[in-house]
């Protein structure tokens, strides 16, 4: 895989954003997506775009990589009048940073049980030129990436409809492995429909029966073989990065010894053809 392994930052949730880098640093880990977590952390400082600035600065010192972040995690577009103009602030943090790739879910409207999927997407696709028009304005660099989720937006189908109809040089997709395992879909299939779409990971295993976020080859059920193989056909290169709060409930030196068997694995998966 011409990847690099990255971990995020909320495996060390309980630091703050420059402990984590530093943790995840002191054991071998040199690149990670920015947490939501972390995200809202470094908004509490100030200025978004100051913030993201001085941010920026200390990941660069430490000769770390963090071209992914995952936006709010409680952001819901379509249900919340102030939700995109919020997330409008996140976005200008992350491109502060110096992240390319942002993930960020689309709104279910789960209180809406009445509403028609049909009109759930438009209600999404309308939202997202908001978030179009903000990154073309600022001629930011910043990619919008869609997760699959369990429910609605859950195939990579629905996904590239949505992106269809944006501007495509401002959005991509996140295979989440551990939501599609649990919906029972292809991995490598997903992948491969994605193409070069596919601009951001959540490494993630589970049983098959709820979202345990397991590092691969724990045990968990998903053919990380065919995921790499996937991977490697479509030319991906951007952060192979594990979501994995499955994992993080031990102390930290734990924590750091299973960072030690994550990359034991990723080595594993370079030889992967």
């Amino acid at each position: 895989m011409n990847t690099k392994l990255a971990v995020w930052t909320s495996y060390y949730v309980d630091l703050s954003p420059e402990e984590a880098v530093l943790e995840l640093k002191k054991w071998g880990i040199d690149a990670a997506e920015l947490s939501d977590e972390h995200g809202l952390m470094l908004l509490k400082r100030g200025e978004p775009a100051e913030i993201g600035r001085e941010f920026k600065k200390f990941v660069e010192e430490q000769n770390f990589t963090m071209t992914q972040g995952h936006l709010w995690l409680a952001c819901k577009m379509c249900s919340s009048e102030t939700a995109v103009d919020d997330l409008l602030k996140w976005i200008d943090l992350y491109e502060a940073i110096g992240i390319r790739n942002a993930v960020l879910h689309c709104d279910k409207l789960l209180a809406e049980k009445d509403t028609p999927a049909e009109e759930k997407y438009a209600r999404n696709v309308e939202k997202l030129k908001i978030v179009e028009a903000h990154i073309k304005k600022n001629g930011y660099a910043i990619r919008i990436c869609l997760e699959n989720l369990k429910g609605l937006f859950e195939t990579v189908d629905e996904l590239n409809n949505i992106i269809d109809q944006l501007d495509e040089s401002c959005f991509g997709i996140c295979l989440d492995t551990g939501h599609l395992n649990l919906c029972t879909g292809d991995q490598a299939d997903f992948i491969r429909k994605a193409g070069k779409r596919l601009r951001a990971l959540h490494i993630a295993d589970n049983e098959g029966e709820r979202d345990q976020h397991m590092m691969p080859y724990a045990k968990g059920n998903i053919k990380w073989d065919r995921v790499v193989k996937a991977l490697n056909e479509i030319g991906y290169s951007e952060l192979f990065n594990l979501e994995i709060p499955g994992e993080r409930l031990a102390p930290l030196p734990v924590r750091g010894y299973k960072l030690e068997f994550i990359r034991k694995c990723y080595e594993y998966m370079q030889t992967i053809e």
